[in-house]
């Protein structure tokens, strides 16, 4: 079940001429393709603003599907002017959390809130390449870990700049909302901070 997994490859299919985002997550235990993430819903406007200079603020609806074609999350934003503010729902629609982006921040952060908007943890990155790390707000005690830099299992699959390693901590329980919003917010790293 995905929720037991706790290293994760997330593989961005890769196109000339693509205006959707869409990864494959691989268990990197056994390289078993496990979750599929997909932006099907995008209207034709955005499709084209995909092309321009405006990329970054084009509004975005993922869904993230089990191996039976199941949602177990979505996340959406819609247009972003200057910061982000991005929703996740579970699989039955029902709003489990938020990231707000900073303004301000050097190489990117997210505060991960949860239904209620109350701060969970937040998504911190380095201005100096792709190295993401999720920490609790107040003990600062690190949770999970993305970055493109992976010489371990699953190395045959990792060829491509566009792929990266998701690694969430043990002591993040596998029933959490918590664990549900980092495998959310890895999904926007790429599109918030990095496109």
């Amino acid at each position: 079940m995905w929720n037991t997994i706790n290293q994760f490859l997330v593989k961005e299919h890769v196109g000339m001429f693509k205006a959707a985002n869409n990864f494959d997550l691989f268990d990197l235990n056994d390289n078993s393709h496990v979750l599929q993430c997909r932006e099907d819903k995008l209207g034709i406007l955005t499709k084209l603003l995909r092309f321009t200079d405006y990329k970054r603020m084009t509004p975005f609806h993922i869904d993230i599907r089990d191996m039976n074609g199941n949602i177990i999350l979505t996340v959406k934003r819609g247009v972003s002017i200057f910061v982000s503010m991005i929703t996740v729902y579970d699989g039955s629609g029902q709003i489990i959390g938020y990231f707000k982006q900073k303004l301000f921040s050097v190489g990117g952060k997210f505060i991960v809130m949860d239904a209620k908007e109350m701060p969970i943890c937040v998504l911190q990155g380095k201005w100096t390449g792709w190295d993401f790390h999720f920490k609790e707000m107040e003990s600062e005690k690190e949770l999970a870990h993305v970055t493109k830099k992976w010489a371990g299992l699953g190395k045959e699959l990792f060829t491509s700049a566009d792929n990266y390693v998701l690694d969430i901590f043990d002591s993040v329980p596998a029933d959490s909302d918590i664990r549900k919003l980092i495998l959310a917010a890895v999904m926007c790293i790429d599109m918030v901070f990095k496109e």
